[in-house]
């Protein structure tokens, strides 16, 4: 038992001896054949890396080769610019020096003709100094005294246009004078005025209060003028309790006027804008008026079948006047009695009243056309295919010979209307002629737009389109119109023409 004990642990150790042993060889094989491996794959590693140094030698030598081939391409390649370069500039320079010569020769060339142009202005000076002493001789004047003369002649003439002036200015501060003393004395004693001037010049607005006198005037008299300006109507602002005084010869400015100053005063806002608003709105209610008492006329009359355009200048004889008579009133007592007496005495009535109501057509349009009112009227009636014997008998209402009965029937009807008491007064139809004299004047100059007579025929005022007319020429026409008014038209004192150009620019705002 005790063997056991003892033999049992020196089996164990001897197994443990052989094992480490035997691990010991094996190890030691297994090393041995690593390492061969390891050093076969070293050698094939550097076999490998020689043939790869040789390999990357070969390309250094190619690429260096390359290199140097490039380089010397480009060296060749800049010479030979460089040699281009040297060429362009001695090019350049033979081009500078052929260049500069040229300049001598032109210098030499311009210097030659100085030298004989001085020496042609020397001979001009002496033939205009000769020339100058043959004019002397021949005039017995020398050039000094001759200025003398012409300058003495000028201001002869410049005086003696101041002393015009000088004298016009003085009658026109008279004249002012004289308004003005004779306006504070009509303060002290009963306004008068002559019905026949007053029913047919005059028209009078009323005011709400005196305050509004001021408003119409505006600061430094700019809405008084505005107004005057585009209607071509005298605005009177005097002592008369809330009122003011239109004035004009024309009764379609006058009543333009009318309509434009009330819509003022009812709107408040006056100013030369609002002015000029109210005035265009006013002239178009005054066309409307026009076609309305036109329409009342014809169906007044019985005549029918008549172009609208002669109905509109049958409306414009209402606010025209003849004699101190109104035209349209005169026209229908003129169509009624030739209607009658043609009943009478069986004549062609339609034809008889159409002539009558016709005839004096022309008046509407006698300030605007020239020529007498009948033919006028005849040539319009025409026009606007009223019938051929309606226009004979317009043609010839104041001939005595007549072509048809019913003009015999209208010339008298003409007459008799005329000739009925009071009907018609020759002193306002001669002044009225005068102012439209008076303005047809203007009006025949061109660039003129339009043209107003006001102060009773002591003023007129020209309107010039501002593209056709400038300043200057603005000056002249005035100058133009005074000596054709001296020439032409017999008047009393003087009259002051007023030329007006004014140019404006306008853009909205969108």
């Amino acid at each position: 038992m005790d063997n056991l004990y003892v033999v049992a642990p020196l089996a164990v150790l001897g197994g443990l001896v052989i094992g480490v042993i035997a691990g010991f060889w094996g190890r030691r094989v297994v090393s041995a054949k690593h390492i061969g491996e390891a050093e076969s794959e070293s050698k094939r590693l550097v076999d490998v890396a020689r043939e790869e140094s040789r390999g990357l030698v070969v390309e250094a030598r190619e690429e260096a080769l390359t290199l140097r081939t490039e380089g010397e391409t480009e060296i060749r390649e800049r010479r030979a610019e460089l040699n281009r370069s040297e060429s362009r500039l001695s090019n350049r320079e033979e081009n500078l020096d052929r260049r500069s010569s040229n300049m001598e020769k032109r210098e030499r060339s311009l210097t030659q003709k100085e030298n004989r142009a001085e020496e042609t202005q020397e001979e001009i000076e002496a033939l205009k100094s000769e020339a100058t002493a043959k004019v002397e001789e021949a005039a017995e004047l020398s050039m000094d005294e001759a200025k003398d003369i012409l300058m003495r002649r000028a201001e002869d003439e410049i005086q003696h246009e101041i002393s015009l002036r000088y004298r016009d200015m003085e009658q026109e501060a008279e004249e002012r004078a004289h308004e003005m003393s004779a306006r504070v004395i009509a303060t002290s004693i009963q306004r008068m005025a002559a019905d026949v001037v007053s029913e047919i010049t005059l028209t009078t607005v009323p005011l709400p209060s005196d305050d509004m006198k001021g408003r119409l005037i505006g600061r430094e008299g700019r809405n008084i003028r505005a107004i005057e300006k585009n209607t071509g109507v005298d605005l009177i602002i005097d002592d008369t309790p809330e009122a003011v005084t239109l004035s004009c010869f024309d009764p379609v400015r006058r009543e333009v006027a009318r309509v434009a100053v009330t819509k003022l005063i009812a709107d408040g806002r006056i100013h030369p804008a609002r002015i000029e608003e109210m005035v265009n709105r006013s002239e178009k209610e005054v066309e409307d008026s026009i076609w309305k008492s036109g329409q009342e006329a014809v169906f007044d009359a019985g005549v029918r079948g008549l172009n609208p355009e002669v109905v509109k200048l049958l409306g414009r004889l209402k606010y025209r006047y003849s004699f101190g008579e109104n035209v349209l009133q005169h026209s229908l007592e003129v169509c009624h009695i030739a209607g009658m007496i043609a009943s009478e005495i069986g004549a062609n009535v339609k034809l008889a009243k159409a002539g009558g109501l016709l005839h004096d057509l022309g008046k509407a349009l006698t300030h605007e056309v020239e020529g007498p009112h009948a033919e006028i009227g005849a040539e319009v009636a025409a026009r606007h295919n009223v019938a051929a014997n309606v226009c004979a008998c317009i043609s010839e209402h104041h001939d005595d010979v007549m072509s048809s009965t019913e003009g015999f029937i209208v010339a008298a009807a003409d007459a008799i209307s005329a000739a009925r008491p009071g009907a018609r007064k020759d002193t306002v139809e001669n002044y009225m002629k005068r102012l439209e004299a008076l303005e047809q004047v203007a009006r025949d100059f061109d660039g003129v737009e339009r043209c107003f007579a006001i102060q009773a025929g002591r003023e007129v005022r020209v309107m010039v389109q501002p593209e056709a007319i400038d300043d200057a020429s603005a000056s002249k026409m005035a100058r133009d119109i005074v000596k054709k008014i001296e020439a032409n038209l017999q008047y009393p004192g003087q009259i002051k023409v007023m030329v007006i150009r004014e140019s404006r620019s306008v853009e909205y705002a969108r």
